[in-house]
């Protein structure tokens, strides 16, 4: 299970074929989610790619999938409505549940909120719900059709333009959501329950919040996101809301807050590096039992949440060299209390290098010291500096390496 993220096709709810991906984390997941998007979305939006590329690199699972008739779903639009996404998520479900293991954890973003309060009590193995933005009642979106609900309602049908795309909208999708009461499937949930609200969501109003969660009962729990947009489009709100969501559920769901957790057993010597999706540039690096990250900076257009690779690199150089002066001193009995390595990297001219063989253009330097603490004498320390020369990733990077790369 190298690849961290796979797309996945099964039948929904009208017998179309839904497009769904799946962010798996690169250890054996803790447990799986299924997370619903918001009205006239899809599986990308950035708040359900973020979140779900979070809660992977936290060990858990998630199965994000486009309703049908969106996104890359097939079907027609028109065709759905809010009990066809419930029935669509349900299909989510039993496809997870035939091919990993049943969702033990609900997401649903806005109307995706509604449908997976709705949809709960059909999925046994669920332990928790979590609701983004979503409104008390699905009939909520209504006010979104705006001025095309006469024609609807005389047509029976009409072309709405929702977030700049044009939607077919028929008159049964009105009746199904004003048909649709949550309100005792909210009150018989039998699961833990998180609520997330903007205060300042002009969507989906703070009151819908409150409706919700006076009409559960406990556990139940509330986390405002004060000045986020209905959409989680900045980054910092997608990442509190997975880093909270991580935290609450492991609770009930049995999966870790964070990612330090047991990897699967692996080739021994090999090292895996995955893209976790949280973010341009981070990975998620699996050696053995152990899982590192690594990113770039935000100056260079990461985010900042793991070492860069050039990092790593002094990392490994750092950490050979301190372990061979260990070595070294436990054999021969010297009085070394700790080694400190410091490393620095930069690409310097090479006609400012004297030792070097190379004259033109620029060369690496890697600018090392050694701090030796400990009751050493002179010529100790003269030969503690010649033993970390010696080291085997130092003697690696001055050696001539070879690289064979294939396509898996």
């Amino acid at each position: 299970m190298n690849d961290t993220r796979s797309m996945v096709r099964f039948p929904g709810a009208l017998g179309t074929n839904l497009a769904a991906r799946l962010d798996l984390p690169p250890v054996e997941p803790a447990a799986f989610a299924l997370f619903a998007h918001c009205f006239t979305c899809s599986k990308e939006t950035l708040a359900a790619s973020r979140i779900s590329a979070a809660l992977a690199a936290r060990g858990i699972a998630v199965l994000r999938f486009d309703f049908t008739g969106l996104g890359g779903s097939e079907g027609e639009f028109a065709n759905t409505n809010f009990s066809s996404n419930i029935a669509d998520l349900v299909a989510a479900a039993t496809w997870l549940r035939a091919h990993h293991e049943a969702p033990r954890l609900l997401i649903g973003h806005s109307l995706g909120g509604a449908a997976v309060l709705a949809a709960a009590r059909e999925i046994p193995e669920a332990a928790a719900v979590a609701t983004i933005g979503a409104p008390f009642e699905p009939g909520h979106v209504r006010h979104l059709l705006g001025r095309a609900l006469p024609e609807i309602e005389a047509a029976g049908e009409a072309t709405v333009e929702l977030a700049g795309r044009a939607f077919r909208v028929k008159k049964q999708f009105l009746e199904d959501i004003g048909s649709q009461d949550n309100r005792d499937a909210i009150a018989n949930l039998r699961k833990a329950l998180l609520v997330f609200h903007s205060p300042r969501d002009t969507t989906v109003s703070i009151d819908n919040a409150a409706q919700i969660f006076m009409a559960a009962k406990h556990p139940k729990s509330f986390v405002s996101l004060d000045a986020a947009d209905h959409l989680l489009t900045r980054r910092p709100d997608a990442d509190y809301v997975a880093a909270v969501l991580a935290a609450w559920a492991s609770r009930y769901i049995g999966a870790p807050a964070t990612d330090a957790r047991p990897v699967r057993a692996g080739e021994p010597g090999v090292v895996t590096v995955a893209e976790t999706r949280d973010g341009k540039f981070a990975q998620a690096i699996t050696v053995g039992k152990h899982l590192l990250r690594a990113d770039e900076p935000v100056s260079a257009g990461g985010t900042d949440n793991g070492p860069s690779p050039y990092d790593l690199l002094l990392a490994g150089l750092g950490a050979c060299t301190a372990m061979t002066l260990r070595m070294y001193a436990d054999l021969k009995q010297l009085p070394l209390d700790r080694v400190t390595v410091r490393l620095r990297h930069e690409k310097v001219h090479a006609q400012d290098c004297a030792e070097c063989e190379t004259r033109d253009g620029k060369i690496d330097r890697i600018d090392r010291e050694i701090e030796l603490a400990g009751e050493l004498d002179e010529a100790q320390r003269a030969r503690m500096l010649e033993i970390a020369n010696k080291c085997p990733v130092h003697r690696t990077l001055h050696s001539e390496i070879w690289i064979p790369t294939r396509l898996a």
